[in-house]
C-alpha cells in the first residue's frame, strides 16, 4: 500500500482526461493504495504567481519571487492552498499528472500549479549551495508519471514526424520539472488520436493503463543522469566523451547503458 497523488487538468470532468483520472483513482484504490486527487479546474486553482501567495510580503516592497517564496516556505507563511498541495506531495509516494497536450505542453492551469507549488526551498534550492536538483532534493524517492492525451497520430511525433520526437517535447516536463525536483520519472502513458476514442477503444486503453498503474512501483524509471553522479562539470555541462558515438540532442542526458 502506497500513497498516490493524481493531479488532473481538464476543464470538463466528462472528457477523456476526466475519465482517465477517475479510472486511475479507482484502479489504484482497488489495489489498496491511498489516493488523493487534485482536480485543478474543480478547485478553481489560481495559475498565476503573485504577492498574495506569500502572506508576509510587504506590498510596498519589490516582489522577489524566489526570495519571497523561499522565506514564506521556511516560515510556514505560504498561501494555504499552496501549502496544502505541498503537503500532498510530501505525503505521496508517487505522483501522476493527467492532462491534454495543448500547444506542445501542459495546460496553463497545470503549469501554474507547478509555478506556485514547487517554491524555492521546497521544489528547488534545497541544498547547502542550492544544487540539490536533477535526481536529488525534497521530492527524491518519489515516482512520477505523465498520463496525457494528444489529438494527433503517433507517427507525427516520431523522429521524422512534423511535430518532433515526443520524448524531446516532454523533456522540459519530465526532466526539467519532475526529475529536477528529485523524482524518479516513469515512461509516460500516452493516448494518441484522442479525438476518436469510442467506448470499445476506451476499454482497450483502460486495460493498458491499468497494467501501467499496477506496475507503478516496479517499472524502471527513465534513466536520466543524476547531476551528482560525476557525469557533469561544475558548470553543469556533460563531460566530453561520455555520450555514445553518434548520440546527440537531449538523449545525451540518458545513461548510455540504459539507452
Amino acid at each position: 500500500m502506497s500513497n498516490i497523488l493524481v493531479v488532473s487538468a481538464h476543464p470538463e470532468p466528462r472528457s477523456l482526461n476526466g475519465a482517465l483520472a477517475a479510472f486511475a483513482a479507482d484502479e489504484l484504490r482497488r489495489e489498496r493504495h491511498e489516493v488523493l486527487v487534485s482536480d485543478l479546474y474543480a478547485m478553481k486553482w489560481k495559475p498565476a504567481v503573485d504577492a498574495d501567495d506569500f502572506l508576509d510580503h510587504d506590498p510596498g516592497e519589490r516582489l522577489d519571487v524566489i526570495g519571497a517564496s523561499g522565506r514564506a516556505y521556511t516560515d510556514g507563511r505560504l498561501s494555504p492552498e499552496i501549502a496544502a498541495e505541498q503537503d500532498k506531495l510530501l505525503w505521496a509516494d508517487a505522483v501522476i499528472l493527467q492532462f491534454p497536450m495543448w500547444w506542445f505542453s501542459m495546460p496553463a492551469i497545470l503549469k501554474g500549479w507547478v509555478d506556485r507549488v514547487l517554491t524555492y526551498r521546497f521544489g528547488y534550492g534545497t541544498g547547502k549551495v542550492g544544487r540539490a536538483l536533477y535526481g536529488d532534493g525534497t521530492l527524491a524517492g518519489r515516482r512520477a508519471m505523465l498520463s496525457l492525451t494528444i489529438g494527433a497520430d503517433e507517427p507525427s511525433f516520431s523522429a521524422r514526424g512534423v511535430h518532433g520526437r515526443l520524448d524531446d517535447l516532454l523533456f522540459p516536463i519530465q526532466h526539467g520539472i519532475l526529475y529536477y525536483t528529485g523524482m524518479d520519472v516513469l515512461p509516460p502513458f500516452v493516448v494518441f488520436d484522442s479525438l476518436t476514442v469510442d467506448e470499445e477503444r476506451f476499454g482497450r486503453l483502460t486495460d493498458a493503463y491499468g497494467e501501467r498503474l499496477r506496475a507503478l512501483f516496479t517499472t524502471e524509471p527513465v534513466p536520466y543522469r543524476p547531476l551528482k553522479g560525476g557525469d557533469y562539470t561544475r558548470s553543469m555541462e556533460l563531460k566530453p566523451g561520455l555520450e555514445p558515438a553518434g548520440a546527440g540532442g537531449l538523449a545525451i542526458h540518458l545513461c548510455p547503458d540504459e539507452r
